[in-house]
């Protein structure tokens, strides 16, 4: 068989996957500002794909690398149908669009056209302007004095075409153009002020109170056109790790250069003037095949904040739903008396992060504790962990901190937070060269009678309070001596110079994890192929590393039953005769964003289970420090395997990826089951696990 047919592209796999939250937008079962909510992530989704993906290949495209991948593809012909289908999901997204606008308005709350409003209002919006708007504007022209200016990237612009005012020697025949900016500062949705006696909702676009405007910038210039455009730039950060005396200056130095990166896509409002086009087209250095001109206000994003602060209007929402504090640590006000006796699982957002945080806390604040270690990936803004950290320290504490400062789009932020924690006292590491730190992992040492014991915190999400609330993850407290020995050698190798451990418990990446997968697997294999029960259930976000496909590919050919719970890109092909007969995959887009990676072989009832910060990917299998734990307690297993289990009945919100490479929903013939409802009901798969022992 081929390589093309036995792989799916990672790229093309990425856009089924963005279709598949535009259909959450499209599906009539989801409340009206959910929907909204899900048209923000898929214009989100895009931004960072064409800003890292996209970019990529144009860079390989202009460099003359024509060579293909393991799916088939060279980069010039992969980008040709990335962007056919980008714009034909980008049509779709915008027939989304305005039908559930029109769905709004039927609701009371509308975005208006600035031709609709009265007198009233116009006068009312034109003091607003003038007050609040006009002063943060600036006019841009562009001539042979003044060069065009940088356009920022995902920023919004007008391009203002202009005409000479009649009267002047030939300039009224003249064509000006200039460029202004749209203030992000200010909110893009303005409130509009509603009739008398009126409960309706009125709002108007920004862009559009400034268009109405525009000739206040331009005295004694006639304006021929105003549109809107947004030009997407190469995101993608290249420091030289090697060559930097100081890396947090080097990420620094390319935060500033991201936005000069080069051009990468132009989106324009349909009918834009065609010598504004045309300038546009000939400074940023875009084909048409780059140039997408849309039917709609540009940067769906905007409808995220928009929706969040609409007032009383939690019918057209999702439930609220509050996390539960775990149970195991209900009855007391210490965490680590707990562990000492038992393991304890927690998966968010259905149970509380703030016990993550008050493990923290609570080894901040006590006098045995020695020392705290802790990796910090992307963590929310006034983050609890980085105040109890920098008390630990300034209390004489041993903190040390791992920082991922190449944490993409991050990178500002946790700069930010690693001069707060060096300020405090903490020891601040930037990880490893040529590697990003990806593992999560809290190790706390504490003085106990004549002896130390380490409680260690491992999870598959990022140490993010925000993020946790609609992430789902699952963390493990423990006091195992095992993981609290590699635990310590982890941190050893990530801050200091020691040899790669022997590890009695964790597998880690990017010299051990691999290795690990691949004895697991071919363990499976050997059962299946002497007559006993074989089974993989693996959930992750990504599946893209070939070498990993090959040897899922070479299990389901000795009989091993695998189920893979994939939420994003998949390069795996399932269901192909003779190849991937016994693989299944499906994906699950639903009110959370499925983060947990999670890892269960053998047979049922005696399943090895691992939690991972690692996806199958080569980037994370090769090129980070990721980490995959052990979970030893029976019934912490058992939970974990009851979660997975649920996921692999949903046939509400799971799509099944057929061997095309298309996904289609599951069949829905049976009791509806929507597995991410089903664990909102934490004693359904907690209550019988905890039952067992150690």
């Amino acid at each position: 068989m081929s390589s093309v047919k036995k792989y799916i592209n990672r790229d093309l796999s990425w856009l089924e996957f963005n279709r598949r939250v535009l259909e959450e937008a499209e599906d009539a079962g989801t409340p009206l500002l959910e929907r909204l909510g899900f048209l923000s992530i898929v214009q989100s989704n895009l931004d960072e794909f064409m800003s890292v993906r996209v970019a990529g290949l144009q860079a390989q495209s202009k460099a003359g690398y024509a060579k293909t991948d393991f799916t088939g593809y060279t980069p010039q012909g992969l980008i040709k149908r990335l962007m056919k289908r980008s714009v034909r999901m980008v049509r779709e997204q915008y027939r989304t669009y305005r039908e559930l606008l029109r769905l709004l308005a039927k609701e009371g709350v509308s975005l208006s056209t600035y031709a609709d409003l009265n007198d009233d209002q116009k006068l009312a919006l034109t003091e607003y302007f003038k007050r609040i708007v006009y002063p943060v504007l600036t006019p841009m022209a562009v001539d042979q004095s003044r060069p065009f200016p940088l356009v920022h990237s995902k920023e919004l612009y007008l391009a203002v075409v202009l005409k000479g005012e009649q009267g002047e020697e030939d300039e009224e025949d003249s064509t000006y153009c200039a460029i202004v900016q749209v203030p992000s500062i200010l909110a893009r949705t303005v409130v509009v002020p509603g009739r008398r006696n009126s409960r309706k909702l009125i709002y108007l676009l920004l862009e559009d109170l400034i268009k109405e405007h525009i000739g206040l910038l331009f005295s004694g210039y006639r304006v021929e056109a105003v549109h809107a455009f947004r030009a997407t730039r190469n995101s993608d950060l290249t420091p030289n790790e090697e060559g930097a005396e100081d890396l947090l200056q080097e990420i620094e130095k390319e935060l500033r250069r991201r936005q000069r990166g080069l051009p990468v896509r132009l989106e324009a409002e349909k009918g834009i003037h065609p010598d504004a086009l045309e300038l546009l087209q000939d400074e940023l250095e875009l084909s048409e095949a780059f140039i997408d001109e849309i039917d709609g206000p540009l940067d769906l994003g905007f409808l995220s904040k928009f929706v969040a602060a609409l007032p009383n209007y939690d019918h057209l929402r999702y439930p609220k739903y509050e996390p539960v504090y775990p149970e195991e640590f209900d009855d007391t006000d210490d965490i680590l008396p707990i562990l000492r006796e038992r393991d304890v699982l927690v998966y968010h957002p259905y149970e509380s992060f703030e016990v993550v945080n008050d493990f923290v806390l609570e080894a901040a604040a006590d006098p045995n504790v020695l020392a705290i270690k802790m990796t910090l990936y992307r963590v929310n803004v006034n983050s609890v962990l980085i105040k109890a950290l920098s008390q630990a320290a300034e209390s004489g504490k041993q903190v040390t901190v791992v920082v991922e400062i190449k944490a993409r789009f991050d990178e500002a932020r946790n700069i930010a937070w690693a001069r707060q924690l060096e300020k405090s006292g903490c020891h601040v590491v930037y990880g490893l060269v040529g590697l990003k730190t990806h593992a999560k992992i809290t190790l706390v040492v504490r003085k106990e009678a004549d002896t130390l014991r380490r409680y260690v915190h491992v999870g598959t999400g990022n140490y993010n309070e925000s993020t946790s609330r609609f992430y789902t993850d699952a963390g493990l407290f423990t006091s195992h001596p095992d993981i609290g020995a590699d635990a310590t050698a982890l941190f050893n190798e990530m801050t200091g110079y020691s040899t790669p451990h022997q590890w009695s418990a964790f597998a880690v990446a990017p010299v051990g994890l691999k290795p690990k997968l691949f004895e697991l697997i071919d363990r499976e294999i050997a059962s299946a192929k002497n007559g006993l029960p074989a089974r993989i259930v693996a959930k992750m976000n990504s599946l893209s590393n070939q070498s990993i496909i090959d040897k899922l590919y070479e299990a389901s050919q000795a009989g091993v039953q695998i189920e893979l719970i994939v939420r994003g890109v998949c390069c795996l092909r399932p269901g192909v005769p003779g190849l991937s007969d016994n693989i299944r995959v499906i994906s699950i887009v639903d009110r959370y964003l499925e983060h947990a990676r999670i890892l269960a072989v053998a047979a049922e009832g005696n399943e090895e289970v691992y939690i991972t910060s690692a996806d199958w990917m080569t980037r994370n299998l090769n090129r980070r420090v990721e980490l995959m734990c052990p979970v030893y307690d029976k019934g912490l297993r058992l939970m974990l395997m009851n979660l997975l289990q649920m996921n692999l009945a949903d046939n509400v919100k799971a799509r099944e990826l057929q061997s095309t490479g298309s996904y289609v929903r599951v069949s829905n013939d049976q009791t509806p089951l929507r597995s991410q409802f089903e664990a909102a009901d934490i004693p359904l798969w907690k209550s019988i696990a905890a039952a067992f022992d150690k």
